[in-house]
């Protein structure tokens, strides 16, 4: 499961590139139908600088030019990075993740928000997105099907790069080992409280939460 986990972290942002987009690239500005909120607003709110936003901004208007990305579309831009497999079902969480409103749409706002967190968050913070990210129905635990769930899309996503070859019964083999880890009260549930005790204890989940953090 450990293994699992580290996947999810590795490959929350897909293959994100941000040197692709250059401030310096004076592409005209296509009108759209959202507007971000004031960069000044965004700064204060992010460990972004201005011109990072400037940065992130013009590649999440070039792939979404009406300011805002349904699902369908999330999935789309999310399939590119990963051919070899099936990632629209992980695609379908991580979009719930970002749509933190539950509008059924992703503004600027919630993307950069959550990029904020995932590559310069607190260990706390990183560790809590990725709770609401297992967290499906949004009850405030995790149980031992939504681990399941999130670990089979994860491998589905990564398709034939997933090694050795994996028996259909092996991602509920993996949650059974870490859930039970987890679950210190032994009450069916994973709490935040007993997430953030049981990740911190785990020397390869705290390393690759460290990944992300100098990318930009």
């Amino acid at each position: 499961m450990t293994v699992s986990f580290l996947f999810t972290t590795h490959i929350l942002l897909g293959k994100v590139h941000f040197d692709n987009y250059k401030i310096e690239d004076e592409l005209e500005m296509t009108m759209v139908c959202h507007r971000p909120e004031g960069l000044e607003q965004l700064e204060a709110q992010t460990n972004f600088s201005k011109r990072e936003l400037q940065v992130l901004y013009r590649g999440f208007k070039n792939e979404c030019p009406s300011g805002v990305v349904n699902e369908e579309t999330f999935k789309q831009i999310y399939s590119q990075f990963f051919p070899h497999g099936d990632a629209s079902m992980y695609a379908h969480y991580l979009f719930n993740a970002f749509d933190t409103t539950q509008t059924g749409s992703v503004k600027f706002e919630d993307f950069v928000t959550a990029l904020s967190i995932l590559l310069r968050g607190t260990v706390q913070e990183k560790l809590r997105w990725t709770f609401n990210l297992y967290d499906i129905n949004k009850d405030g635990y995790i149980n031992k099907e939504e681990m399941i769930d999130i670990v089979k899309a994860i491998y589905d996503m990564m398709g034939k790069y997933t090694y050795p070859v994996l028996k259909d019964d092996t991602p509920r083999q993996h949650v059974d080992v870490f859930f039970q880890k987890m679950d210190k009260n032994k009450d069916g549930v994973v709490t935040l409280d007993e997430f953030l005790e049981s990740c911190q204890e785990d020397d390869n989940i705290m390393r690759s939460l460290q990944l992300f953090e100098n990318v930009m």
